[in-house]
């Protein structure tokens, strides 16, 4: 993870990674280890970020080489799911990052939970005086054991929903040949929405195919939660079908429109 993390070494695994991250990897600072049972023998905290879908098979991966350390998840998991990591593994941390790459400080938070307050203290210290704010939150085992995955599924669950939502609004006004009107009618009385379509196009779609897993994960938590979870099931179809444009740097909103009625023909 970003942010300047200050524990000693901040080891990671080169094999099988494109240039691209081996680029990035080095940007900051990271030491590259050979495979993961050398890179796990080393460490005191592994820290696992990736999409959603593969957080338990990164986490059976880790435990299979052995490593009995501290394991933070920081995936963007239900509960549930973040129960079945914490099932794989010796010590576990949960985790959820809320905000975009911390590359400025105050614009990201890393919300840390364990049973053990004093350790997801410690984890917390590690990224003191980064750019990442590190924040440690108490755990009520009886309402739920994992509050910092809960936190990131009710969070997302807004943003981006709402970004499916957004854009899904737009591809059935063009559908139906209104869109102009639509942004009009926008323009007056929801000034900004136009504005806010646009960059969702540009800023969500290119990441849609992360996203989809992501819904999933809101979906089992509301229905956990015993509320209706239909909404984010719907928003993962949306994301799928939005999964082609992964390599987009910035597509328009009429890219994401006429993908989205495409896919729905």
């Amino acid at each position: 993870m970003a942010g300047e993390c200050r524990a000693g070494r901040r080891l990671w695994v080169e094999a099988g990674r494109s240039s691209s991250t081996v680029h990035r990897a080095e940007a900051e600072g990271l030491e590259a280890m050979p495979n993961l049972a050398e890179a796990a023998s080393s460490a005191d905290l592994v820290v696992s970020i990736c999409p959603p879908d593969s957080a338990v098979e990164v986490a059976s991966a880790v435990a299979e080489v052995g490593y009995r350390g501290l394991y933070l998840d920081a995936n963007a998991i239900s509960p549930a799911t973040m129960a079945v990591v914490a099932s794989r593994l010796n010590s576990v941390v949960d985790g959820g990052v809320i905000g975009p790459p911390p590359n400025n400080p105050g614009t990201t938070r890393l919300y840390l939970a364990s049973s053990d307050r004093s350790t997801a203290d410690w984890v917390a210290e590690l990224w003191t005086g980064s750019n990442l704010g590190a924040v440690p939150i108490d755990v009520d085992d009886q309402a739920n054991p994992f509050p910092a995955s809960a936190l990131k599924m009710v969070y997302a669950a807004w943003t981006k929903g709402s970004a499916a939502l957004l854009t899904t609004v737009a591809a059935a006004a063009a559908g139906l040949g209104v869109d102009e009107k639509l942004k009009a009618e926008w323009d007056l009385s929801q000034p900004g929405l136009v504005e806010r379509a646009e960059r969702t196009a540009a800023g969500v779609a290119p990441k849609a195919w992360r996203f989809k897993g992501e819904m999933t994960e809101i979906a089992a938590t509301f229905a956990d939660a015993g509320v209706p979870d239909g909404f984010w099931r719907t928003a993962e179809e949306v994301y799928e079908q939005l999964s082609p444009l992964k390599h987009e740097r910035s597509p328009g909103l009429d890219e994401v429109i006429n993908l989205l009625i495409r896919s729905g023909r």
